[in-house]
């Protein structure tokens, strides 16, 4: 019993773990969720599959045969009890038992029997009477389905865990064996995969996942195992005529369902439904749930800006069309690169809380260069937020593949996002998928577009552009009563500029120790020529010498696009803030462009998971049996009572009464019930 009480508290474990964690996703959604040490030793204990798992199986079963032994052994002792009422108690012996009572009734025996037999009969007593040479035993039970409580019990247990045998994987894996079936492991198109990994549409028991875009057709589930996939072919197709969903004010989905034509193969007839989540459509004993909803191969067209490296020309901005799931070739005089699209997501509920006087107020003049670092450096991942959920508009993803074969993972939104106070371009990256995305943050121009943003990169990397920046601002900053300074400070800012921008690196021998840009050069410079004592005073006036270059170098920009000088107000000074970051990032970027989402065309497909669980009537009728079975045995208690009559001593028209009474779970209440069958039979008792 506690070995079976111990099996049943790791199928109850077991069961919560397959509740908890979403079963049979793919090893990388796992990974980004428990880290790579524990995604392994999860994999292991077949925690992602554990209803199918060998163990959970083999409890299964065990609990199965044990239990069904159980009930074969006690069912006939049960049956048997029921059936005796133990009237052959011998009438002294029930002075032995804790409730007893002897008393008198004024009336002959045969009487005091009519009036007893009464009495138990109204109170729901089922009786026997046996008539002895003395006088009668009178046995009498109440409460026998106590005892059935128990079969109801073990046989809920029987019926469950056989229906856990027969919706799990050990069907699908029986018929494979039967069928010569094999695990397919590769990858393409479903209608390519060969009948050898393919099982019938008369397989008794599945439970499989099918993806059907809007406007698109599919009669394959994919039966997800361990070590692969086997694919199921099914008697009808479903076809998605339109896919629904509907959204919360903060953006999260409240409802998404699937209007649908289902396709019997056999005999053609169509029948439309719409399929909810929690209200499934069955058609041949196939249950189709609602699952998710996945894109279906949206249309996406994105612009291209080339992230060029100091005094290297870089090409124009160019677009390119592609489709979620595809994938083109990259390639200039360099390298040779393939983007893949990832995915579209059209909605992004996040958590954009914060103080909105955060970084983006800060005048970067007056910050020691250090903890600008700390504070800034792809600070689009170390914000500090409070919880405010916000929908933040579209965003896509991709992979940029080289020759040979290794990927980086990149995620950008479509339009700026509004962090710390100021509205910004998210642009992530990850170099593994167990890692989180590191945004960079780039400041949205007055026309909330990254062309301004863009256009002064372009001018940090033009080398010409750099010196004529320089010039600017030693001229609007030497004093009228000191001219000298004015080549000193140009050659400052014009250095600044050049380490900022990558130009100039501060050991050209040692490849190995530079920094590419950005904040660390400046900051590398500082800690190889400047004695420690002067560094921070030396980097406040190389930031605020690096701040002027760079407005500068904007307002340059800017003649160059034709447009118009740059206000002087709070706005500006946010903007050229972020910019500073941000352009100190992107000299990290480890992509030659970055990609804008410019426009797309959202193709949604609907993800049904499709189930023949034949088990299921039995777990039904197994859960109904366990509620029956435990009431019985908490609720219900099995009593009996002897009451003996015989003449009374001396006495021709008076019984002498004595009765017994004792019951499987003793309570208080016992003791009760017994105290109000005296006082209903007994006119007085000793």
């Amino acid at each position: 019993m506690r070995f079976a009480i111990a099996l049943l508290t790791v199928i109850c474990i077991a069961s919560v773990i397959g509740t908890v964690v979403k079963q049979r996703e793919p090893l990388n959604n796992y990974v980004n969720q428990f880290g790579p040490f524990w995604a392994e030793l999860f994999g292991k204990f077949d925690l992602y599959t554990v209803y199918g798992a060998w163990w959970f199986l083999l409890i299964l079963a065990f609990l199965v045969i044990s239990t069904s032994l159980c009930i074969a052994r006690n069912t006939p002792k049960i049956i048997q009890d029921l059936k005796n009422y133990k009237e052959h108690v011998r009438e002294q012996s029930l002075q032995a038992f804790h409730h007893k009572a002897l008393g008198h009734l004024p009336v002959a025996p045969e009487a005091a029997l009519n009036q007893v037999a009464s009495y138990l009969s109204a109170e729901g007593w089922k009786a026997k009477v046996q008539a002895r040479e003395r006088g009668v035993m009178v046995a009498a039970r109440k409460g026998s389905a106590n005892k059935i409580g128990y079969i109801a019990a073990h046989s809920s247990i029987v019926l469950i865990c056989l229906g856990g045998l027969l919706d799990g994987d050990l069907l699908v894996r029986a018929m494979m064996w039967a069928q010569d079936k094999t695990i397919y492991q590769g990858g393409g198109l479903i209608s390519e995969v060969k009948a050898e990994h393919r099982l019938g549409p008369n397989n008794p028991s599945f439970r499989g996942n099918l993806m059907v875009p809007e406007g698109g057709r599919a009669a394959t589930a994919i039966l997800s195992m361990p070590s692969g996939v086997v694919l199921q072919d099914l008697p009808f197709d479903v076809e998605l005529k339109k896919f629904i969903v509907e959204y919360y004010d903060t953006g999260m989905p409240k409802l998404f369902a699937s209007e649908v034509s289902v396709r019997d193969h056999e005999t053609g007839a169509i029948t439309d439904a719409t399929i909810k989540v929690n209200e499934p459509f069955i058609h041949r004993g196939i249950a189709i749930y609602q699952s998710s909803f996945e894109d279906g191969g949206s249309d996406l067209k994105v612009k291209a800006r080339p992230m060029g490296r100091a005094d290297v020309p870089s090409g124009p901005t160019f677009t390119i069309e592609g489709k979620v799931g595809g994938n083109t070739e990259l390639k200039n005089d360099v390298q040779k690169l393939t983007l893949e699209f990832a995915g579209l997501r059209v909605i992004n509920v996040e958590n954009m809380g914060g103080n909105p006087a955060g970084p983006g107020s800060t005048d970067v003049r007056k910050v020691d260069l250090v903890t600008s670092l700390q504070s800034h450096l792809g600070s689009g991942a170390k914000t500090k937020t409070e919880k405010v959920l916000q929908n933040i508009g579209p965003s896509f993803s991709y992979r940029l593949r080289d020759a040979a074969g290794q990927a980086r993972e990149y995620n950008n939104y479509m339009v700026p996002v509004e962090l710390d106070g100021n509205r910004v371009f998210l642009a992530g990256v990850r170099d593994t998928p167990t890692e989180a995305f590191r945004y960079m943050r780039i400041p949205a121009d007055e026309q909330m577009g990254m062309d301004g943003w863009m256009s002064l990169r372009e001018g940090l990397m033009n080398k010409a552009l750099r010196e004529r920046a320089a010039r600017r601002y030693a001229e609007a900053a030497t004093p009228n009563d000191k001219p000298e300074m004015t080549p000193q400070l140009q050659a400052t800012a014009h250095r600044a500029l050049a380490l900022f921008a990558g130009a100039e690196r501060i050991k050209p021998e040692d490849k190995n120790s530079n920094i590419p840009g950005g904040l660390p050069a400046l900051s590398q410079f500082i800690e190889t020529e400047v004695p420690e004592a002067e560094r921070q005073r030396v980097s406040e006036v190389l930031l605020r010498i690096l701040n002027g270059s760079l407005f500068e170098l904007y307002k340059l920009s800017r003649e160059e696009a034709k447009l118009p000088p740059p206000k002087a107000d709070a706005a500006t000074q946010a903007f050229m803030t972020q910019s500073v970051l941000a352009l100190s990032d992107s000299m990290f970027y480890p992509a030659p462009m970055l990609l804008q989402l410019d426009d797309f065309k959202l193709l949604q497909a609907s993800v049904f998971q499709l189930a023949r669980a034949p088990g299921q009537k039995l777990v039904y009728l197994g859960a109904i049996l366990l509620t029956i079975g435990i009431f019985a045995m908490l609720y219900v208690k099995e009593r009996r009572l002897w009451i003996w009559l015989e003449p009374a001593p001396g006495q021709s028209d008076a019984t002498r009464v004595r009765m017994a009474l004792s019951s499987t779970r003793e309570t208080p209440d016992t003791g009760t019930e017994f105290e109000q069958i005296k006082l209903d039979l007994l006119k007085e008792g000793v």
